[in-house]
């Protein structure tokens, strides 16, 4: 199993690699926000161990920031010394799967690791599912009640990053971030894809998906009750 550790304590982030290294776990540590986002992007691993409070980047917008990579699907433990229920709750919604407060046992922590990593390997992360909408991300297929629905690259990204957050209204920042990092084309662009986006999903049906809840961003939702279109 491959485990990244992103920790800036040298001495925690040595006691974690240790420890799993005689469980035969293959590990890669870094001590700030910017090199584990970089790794954690560029490598593969089965499970990211992530302290809250980082140099560079914190750990609950490292965190947001993996969630926000619509291809990549990596379980996170996050590792705080702010045992509050406020902080467990921030962790969560950031994206965490599990949240460990400090100081804490090995065991315990090498047991959580193990049940990410084997929770992870069950789930079929490359398939995605709203409704009668259907997208396998290895194959590059959208469906849509049985009709195939073609998307150009950037749609595609969209239309993934919009499925692994079905049911909830996400920001037009976020959803930018997600698609083109801090190089949006303009301010526009998110409209315009959004726009192609619903033609090619929704027009040709008669239940829409993708709605625009004004003043506060997008949802792609089977489950209309709150839905407020554009």
């Amino acid at each position: 199993m491959n485990v990244l550790i992103i920790e800036d304590s040298k001495e925690i982030a040595a006691s974690i690699c240790d420890y799993l290294e005689t469980l035969g776990y293959t590990i890669d540590a870094a001590g700030d926000g910017v090199t584990g986002l970089h790794l954690a992007v560029t490598k593969n691993y089965d499970v990211v161990i992530l302290d809250l409070g980082l140099p560079g980047i914190d750990g609950l917008d490292l965190c947001r920031r993996l969630r926000q990579d619509a291809l990549r699907l990596i379980p996170v433990l996050m590792l705080t010394a702010r045992n509050t229920l406020e902080n467990k709750l921030d962790g969560f919604k950031a994206g965490a799967d599990d949240y460990l407060p400090k100081p804490f046992d090995l065991k315990e922590l090498a047991a959580r690791v193990k049940v990410l990593s084997e929770r992870i390997s069950r789930m079929p992360a490359s398939k995605f599912q709203v409704g009668d909408l259907l997208l396998d991300v290895d194959t590059h297929k959208v469906t849509r009640a049985g009709r195939s629905i073609h998307l150009n690259p950037i749609l595609f990204r969209l239309m993934v990053f919009l499925m692994q957050n079905p049911h909830r209204v996400i920001k037009r920042k976020e959803i930018e971030y997600a698609i083109w990092q801090d190089d949006s084309p303009d301010s526009d662009s998110l409209r315009t894809h959004l726009s192609y986006l619903r033609q090619a999903i929704d027009k040709p049906f008669d239940q829409p998906l993708l709605h625009t809840v004004r003043g506060f961003g997008y949802k792609l939702t089977d489950k209309h009750k709150h839905a407020k279109d554009d």
